[in-house]
């Protein structure tokens, strides 16, 4: 018995040696690996501070914006500490430099006197408002939204304000999706959700439960444009607020934009074979002329502005770098290629 427990002494010795040695040789690999793991995230740390610290690399103007003069604002994409900044360039320079403001906003738009600029308020609950602005960028009003910001316009006379959310954080890309679009008065009452409106389709009242709305854009004070989805069909409707009435157009057609002479209509539409891919088309009112812009071949998520009256502004997200968008120009002839008219620009709107 001795015998064999001084064998089993002898042999256990080594193993207990091994498995300590394997043990140690672990532990110092996980230890390596975890230092080498904080080392590469506090590197991207820092490389993200930086980028997000440092001013931007475009063209920045000094001094005040003439207030009376033609401009184009958006909102700021570079990565940089002006990122979701609302910014404005020249009409007559679009390439030019920008005056960047300290506003912040998610999605915006302006006219002449009024800013509407929807807001994501982060924190333990996260928040969504719409801020109305004065000329000179003071905020003069705030709405709760139901949802994340997803489109804003605002009448040519400057009394209403049109907002899209996306309810639940949804997006409407993806099956399932709940849109809330309301009209309210700029500093005042709203038109309630559009769901609410009496909707009529092909000449018919319908009733349908999954009804979804978005998009809007304004033709006066009364009458608008807007988007209608149920089923497996989009709508371009026209809005009347005082009949509370939506009534279709024609079918496939997505985020319209009035021209401002108010004769066409730009919008999306998707691509019947495949369901995926979006072009941008314009509808002549008078003869009910439709004409797809065939030259920009991207697949475009935005809803048109009109620079003029015969070119549409857009933004689309960069391949390569995620977060930066740049706003680009189509001619409204069907073939016209799409230029670069504003760099690190999304949601513009033009004041004439």
């Amino acid at each position: 018995m001795n015998r064999d427990r001084a064998v089993g002494s002898n042999q256990d010795g080594p193993r207990r040696w091994l498995n300590d040695h394997r043990v140690a040789v672990f532990v110092g690999i996980a230890v390596t690996v975890a230092l080498v793991s904080i080392g590469v995230v506090a590197q991207a740390a820092h490389r993200f501070d930086e980028r997000h610290s440092a001013p931007p690399d475009v063209a920045v103007a000094s001094g005040s914006a003439d207030p009376d003069a033609p401009r184009i604002y958006f909102r700021h994409t570079g990565v940089d500490n002006s990122y979701g900044l609302l910014a404005s360039v020249p009409l007559a320079d679009p390439g030019g430099a920008r005056k960047i403001s300290d506003v912040a906003c998610d999605r915006a738009y302006v006219v002449p006197d009024t800013v509407s600029c929807l807001r994501t308020l982060r924190g333990v609950v996260t928040r969504y408002r719409l801020v109305e602005l004065d000329a000179d960028l003071n905020e003069s009003s705030s709405v709760a939204l139901p949802g994340m910001p997803s489109r804003t316009r605002i009448s040519p006379d400057g009394s209403l304000i049109a907002t899209t959310t996306f309810v639940a954080g949804h997006s409407y890309m993806q099956e399932g999706f709940s849109t809330a679009t309301e009209i309210r008065k700029v500093g005042g009452g709203g038109y309630g959700n559009l769901e609410r409106f009496t909707l009529i389709l092909d000449g018919k009242e319908v009733h349908p439960r999954d009804r979804n709305i978005w998009g809007v854009t304004f033709a006066d004070d009364n009458a608008f444009y807007a988007t209608v989805a149920t089923g497996d069909h989009t709508w371009l409707v026209r809005g009347d607020l005082e009949a509370r009435t939506l009534t279709s157009l024609r079918q496939n057609a997505e985020c319209p934009s009035v021209s401002p002479d108010g004769a066409r209509i730009a919008y999306k539409v998707g691509d019947t074979a495949s369901g995926t891919h979006w072009s941008f088309a314009v509808l002549d009112l008078a003869t009910d002329e439709e004409t797809v812009l065939k030259g920009e071949t991207a697949n475009v998520d935005d809803q048109a502005e009109w620079l003029d009256d015969d070119t549409i502004l857009y933004g689309l997200p960069r391949d390569d770098e995620a977060g930066v968008t740049d706003v680009w120009s189509l001619d409204t002839t069907a073939d016209a290629t799409p230029q670069l008219l504003i760099e690190q620009a999304w949601s513009p709107a033009v004041v004439r």
